[in-house]
């Protein structure tokens, strides 16, 4: 199965990315996944390879569960090159007791984590019965982890060692970052920990990463938010201060979100091909896709997006492939008008205050000197979901750049200054006369 631009579930069920990277000339992109329905339940790694972040192929499963640690799933984790291999760790769960009407889901979440990895030798086998092995146990030691809420290793290396950030909890009070490192990504030693409230209550899927001689962090606390925008968990990201020879982590900057829409969650980066950060994430969506002639499929990913600095501000800018693609298939907004059935499709415009955009009945307006969206036509009778969604404060006058998919808007304000990324349903149906578009200007 392939897919162009947005990666989706190929059929029942994804999540988390995991094990984004570029190795031996592609990437690969591996993703939380469960094959039997599209529900939540006992996670394996999918896996799926590109050669220039747009036509995505799918190449089916490539870790599942296989050993007493991991029994109950191969939850998220990371994918490191080392010595021409790639190493794929992540984070292993059995249950205590899992319910008797659903093997899938345990009792009163009692269960176990461990880190584990698995080392393929060229990037398309992987041995889940020999090459798997466990590199951290279960955490016994409360003054270090815990031994249920600690997951999703990120490793990395930097200046000659391998480091893993882990995230984790305080007795579910709140959040914290375990830190480990090695000498050859094999053997790993618990090096500190920070933690804190602005770590929310349990923090998943930290990243650590290098940016233009500083550092960011990326993470998912949980709990960081009273249902702000119908969850509650959050997808944010603020420059940091790591020191790992002094045991230093600190966030030297206020959060920000990743993206204005919120449905976008659990991110993680690494570099292309041309050594530029590059983040995706997977879209949340409350209920699964019906296509004629098609398994029944929920849950996919937004467009990679380039991480870049301006100033105190974090962006995330349309990958140049990404552009690249979009312009050569739709030239101009004329021809844009005549191929509006063709997915994905780019939408580009100037909005000015009091101004406003109709895309099949999702709407975009400038107002208050802030960008704002409307999904109320496109989404459903959803209960517990936001349907509104909105910037900061960023003027009086600012360009969009929109990519549109029928389950999917992505909107790029002044190049990734901000981004809105909604879920939508039903756009795939709209056809020419139904829908006015109201162009406030061009680029």
């Amino acid at each position: 199965m392939r897919h162009t631009l947005h990666l989706k579930a190929p059929g029942n069920w994804i999540n988390d990315p995991n094990g984004f990277i570029y190795y031996r000339g592609k990437y690969h992109l591996f993703y939380q996944y469960f094959p039997y329905a599209p529900v939540w339940g006992t996670m394996h790694w999918g896996h799926a390879v590109s050669t220039d972040l747009v036509h995505w192929e799918h190449l089916g499963v490539a870790l599942f569960p296989t050993k007493y640690e991991d029994q109950n799933g191969c939850f998220s984790g990371s994918a490191l090159e080392h010595d021409g291999k790639l190493n794929l760790y992540y984070t292993g769960i059995h249950y205590d007791k899992p319910r008797a009407d659903n093997i899938h889901t345990c009792i009163e979440e009692r269960f176990a984590s461990s880190q584990l990895m698995l080392i393929s030798e060229d990037g398309e086998t992987f041995d889940n019965f020999e090459s798997k092995r466990t590199v951290i146990p279960v955490i016994e030691d409360d003054g270090i982890g815990d031994s249920k809420d600690t997951r999703d290793p990120k490793v990395w290396e930097e200046n000659g060692k391998f480091y893993m950030v882990l995230g984790s909890t305080k007795g579910g009070e709140e959040g914290r970052l375990l830190f480990y490192e090695s000498e050859d990504a094999l053997d790993w030693r618990y090096a500190f920990q920070v933690s804190g409230k602005q770590f929310g209550r349990i923090l998943e899927c930290p990243d650590l990463f290098s940016l233009e001689e500083k550092h960011v962090f990326i993470g998912s606390p949980m709990y960081i938010e009273e249902k702000t925008y119908g969850y509650e968990h959050h997808a944010v990201c603020a420059r940091a201060e790591f020191c790992p020879e002094e045991g230093k982590f600190e966030l030297s900057g206020s959060y920000q979100y990743i993206d204005y829409g919120f449905d976008l969650y659990a991110p993680q980066t690494n570099v292309d091909r041309e050594g530029r950060r590059v983040l995706i994430g997977w879209m949340r969506m409350p209920k699964a896709v019906k296509e004629p002639g098609h398994r029944e499929w929920i849950g996919m990913m937004g467009v990679p997006r380039v991480v870049k600095e301006d100033g105190e501000h974090i962006c995330f800018q349309m990958h140049p492939e990404t552009d690249r693609y979009l312009s050569r298939r739709i030239g101009g907004r004329e021809e844009l008008f005549r191929q509006k059935e063709i997915y994905p499709y780019r939408v580009k415009a100037v909005l000015s205050e009091g101004e406003s955009l109709d895309i099949g009945g999702y709407k975009i307006r400038m107002e208050g000197g802030a960008v704002k969206t409307d999904r109320s036509e496109v989404f459903g009778s959803l209960e517990g979901y936001h349907l509104m969604s909105e910037t900061p404060g960023i003027g009086g006058k600012c360009s969009l750049d929109i990519i549109v998919d029928p389950n999917l808007i992505e909107i790029f304000i002044n190049d990734g200054e901000y981004v809105i990324s909604n879920v939508v349903y039903g756009l795939g149906s709209y056809i020419d006369g139904h829908v006015e578009q109201i162009f406030a200007g061009d680029e």
